[in-house]
């Protein structure tokens, strides 16, 4: 069974496990800011969530274990940004991760998801291929080629 935690309903625990996630070189390496987060500002920032409605944080449960992160930035009235990393000592997550990132979409009455994703991510640019996202444009962020990719509903 899968199960989407909240950030802000996640014990100091559970956050600090997200925390060590992210700062893993696995994962930060492939983020928009790739700076290592303490943890003052890791709890600041999940404290912050609670007064916003244009994004919302996921940490996914399948069964009794840990396997990603999920998130929806930029929420709208028709589109969402997606982001997606899994817990880096797990290979083969990624289709979990996404479907139920989809699915939390489709509750919301989204129509569109996008992601952005660096050129050179090639596990992350088939993940999203494997869904059939298409490639709409290319960016710089941080003078590194990234493709913009959506998903229609």
């Amino acid at each position: 069974m899968i199960q989407l935690l909240n950030f802000t309903t996640l014990d100091l625990t559970q956050k600090e496990l997200v925390l060590l996630w992210r700062n893993h070189p696995l994962i930060r390496k492939w983020m928009m800011d790739n700076t290592e987060i303490s943890l003052e500002d890791h709890l600041h920032f999940i404290d912050l969530l609670h007064t916003k409605t244009d994004r919302c944080y996921f940490l996914v449960q399948k069964d009794a274990e840990y396997i990603g992160v999920v998130d929806l930035t930029h929420i709208n009235a028709n589109s969402a940004e997606l982001g997606i990393y899994a817990n880096p000592d797990m290979r083969g997550v990624g289709n979990i991760l996404m479907n139920a990132l989809i699915d939390h979409a489709k509750t919301l009455g989204l129509s569109k998801l996008i992601a952005n994703v660096y050129t050179t991510n090639v596990r992350a640019q088939n993940l999203y291929k494997k869904f059939h996202f298409a490639q709409t444009k290319e960016i710089k962020h941080n003078a590194k080629k990234m493709n913009t990719l959506e998903l229609i509903l």
